[in-house]
């Protein structure tokens, strides 16, 4: 048995670049950061932050929904699996990429700057239920 999982919690770092590959299949490639906090060690080490880029591929609704609602800085769930792939460049030489093939792409919420917007209270008199 074997398992290829990734589950990722970021900020996109630039808007989806969408293509259709035919009509009806449509395919959307984007950039999400991860980061760990930095921290200090018990010894008194400074760990600083890390963040890591990683290349979101997503197919077909996830490719649609990316086109609509993702954008720079939103926040997002991600479930996927890890694969490997290599191409040639201009000068012959061979490179790898991986990326994340997207199974699962849910909506957080935006990167807010330094700001926490304050809660609204609910003003209606019939809840929105």
């Amino acid at each position: 048995m074997s398992v290829n999982k990734v589950i990722l919690v970021g900020n996109v770092g630039k808007d989806p670049d969408v293509r259709y590959v035919s009509q009806d299949n449509p395919v959307a490639q984007f950039t999400l950061a991860t980061t760990e906090r930095g921290y200090t060690t018990q010894s008194g080490t400074q760990v600083p932050e890390r963040t890591d880029w990683h290349n979101i591929v997503a197919w077909r609704g996830l490719a649609k929904l990316a086109e609509n609602y993702i954008r720079k800085g939103s926040q997002l769930y991600i479930e996927g699996k890890l694969r490997t792939r290599n191409y040639q460049d201009q000068n012959g030489n061979t490179r790898y990429i991986t990326e994340i093939i997207a199974d699962d792409i849910q909506l957080l919420g935006k990167k807010q700057e330094n700001s926490v917007a304050p809660l609204q209270p609910n003003t209606t008199e019939n809840p929105p239920f």
